[in-house]
């Protein structure tokens, strides 16, 4: 059971940059997915969520209006693209997958984890 996340990179201030999270051992259809990311000295927040039949999702207000999550399930893959990105969105991202059909926000709700992609936000 395994969680890749990628895409992240360095990019300039307003620029664009598209998660995936991609499974592999078992399938994201009945897994809410969600996305976190941890900044240096600070603690690791949600960001969003989709649930997993795609009828709910969640936003941090931190990121409302520039991030969207969207799953693939035939790819076994979820997205996050994140828009007008700003240096505070600097962080390692990380996917996790809960065994749950709704949206959950919690970390401890979450079962399975990536192992983070870093994204840098230049100003």
């Amino acid at each position: 059971v395994q969680l890749q996340a990628s895409g992240g990179g360095l990019v300039p201030l307003g620029g664009s940059l598209r998660l995936s999270c991609a499974a592999s051992g078992f399938t994201l259809d009945d897994y809410a997915i969600g996305w976190f990311r941890q900044a240096p000295g600070k603690e690791r927040e949600g960001v969003s969520c989709i649930s997993s039949s795609e009828g709910s999702t969640y936003y941090a207000d931190s990121v409302k209006g520039r991030f969207t999550i969207s799953r693939d399930n035939a790819k076994n893959t979820v997205y996050l693209q994140m828009n007008s990105l700003k240096p505070e969105d600097t962080a390692v991202y990380y996917c996790a997958a809960a065994g749950t059909e709704l949206v959950v926000t919690a970390p401890y709700q979450y079962n399975y984890w990536g192992q983070g992609t870093l994204v840098t936000v230049s100003s």
